[in-house]
């Protein structure tokens, strides 16, 4: 009898608050493995690595695969929002596996997209179905802001790197003028991620407020918060704002990618609001392309709402690097 050797891979989600740990067998995840750890209470991966030994029945894995929110370069990274870089020769180090892989957090939900169940999906804007393999499209709304493209092709699925954030933030309008000129003080360039993140709605509500002559600062969960309690106020004008312009932003990328597979949100922030986003405007606002509007009209767009989406494309991702050797 023939049997199939098992693979087990050791899979990291690095993003900017919160950093997830799992196993996987044969590309498949392991939920009851799965430990979270927030990152302000450990220095660096290899100690949040140490504590996850102890909490699992632990052996070395054949390869570990780590995705962080952060560009990616030569088998090293750092993340955007933390202070922590990596290589893969040290992931190997760590963890005794033999292979080690380095991705970025959005290439890492590039390669799980195609395999997410119905039931994973939320949706927000309805196109048309496209070819099984056509090109997806997949945008991250959480404690930063990027976009990755997934081509499945005869060798497989690849997902390129990009740092979409940080391109700058589109300007439509007069209004979108002087949101761009309040939110670039933040970096010294009005970068997409500076409006189109869980900090970004802070602002676009502090900006909101100013405008209106009572400046204010509120957290985003607060400003989420006052929107539901108060329909007509600050804090909902405020969500209006960011909705416009990530549909703006996300049918700019449309036109680039053409997504015949589907645009894909993930994140905290747009998973917190996606079912309110066509209320609120994000379908009108991706479509205006003017003689390209039709053409932009053709993509669906989904939520996803796994909070474990990211892992099990990692997992995904490595278990086939591992049976391509």
């Amino acid at each position: 009898m023939m049997t199939t050797t098992e693979r087990l891979t050791l899979i990291v989600d690095i993003g900017g608050t919160n950093t997830r740990v799992a196993q996987a067998h044969n590309g498949q995840l392991d939920d009851a493995s799965i430990k979270r750890y927030r990152n302000a209470d450990f220095e660096g991966l290899d100690a949040v690595l140490s504590t996850y030994r102890t909490q699992v029945d632990w052996r070395d894995p054949e390869g570990v695969c780590v995705d962080i929110a952060g560009p990616i370069h030569d088998g090293k990274g750092t993340l955007t929002n933390l202070d922590w870089t990596l290589e893969e020769p040290l992931l190997a180090q760590w963890t005794g596996a033999q292979h080690a892989a380095l991705i970025n957090d959005l290439q890492a939900q590039g390669h799980g997209v195609a395999d997410l169940p119905a039931t994973a999906l939320i949706p927000v804007t309805k196109g048309k179905d496209g070819p099984e393999h056509a090109t997806r499209l997949v945008v991250n709304v959480g404690t930063g802001f990027n976009a990755a493209v997934v081509y499945d092709g005869p060798n497989g699925r690849m997902v390129p790197a990009s740092e979409s954030g940080h391109a700058n933030m589109p300007i439509r309008t007069e209004e979108d003028l002087r949101l761009c000129r309040f939110v670039e003080t933040a970096h010294g360039f009005p970068a997409i991620e500076d409006v189109l993140s869980g900090r970004g709605l802070e602002r676009v509500y502090h900006w909101v407020s100013t405008e209106a002559g009572t400046p204010h600062i509120l957290h985003a969960a607060e400003i989420m918060d006052a929107a539901k309690a108060e329909p007509q106020g600050l804090a909902a004008q405020a969500k209006a704002v960011f909705a416009r312009i990530l549909g703006t932003v996300t049918g700019n990328l449309a036109l680039v990618h053409l997504p015949f597979g589907g645009i894909y949100l993930v994140g905290g922030v747009v998973r917190a609001m996606a079912e309110d986003l066509p209320a609120l405007g994000f379908t009108e606002a991706m479509r205006d392309k003017g003689r390209f509007s039709g053409l932009v009209g053709n993509f669906n767009v989904v939520a996803i709402d796994d909070d474990y989406a990211a892992l099990r494309g990692a997992a995904r991702h490595m278990d086939a690097r591992l049976r391509a050797l």
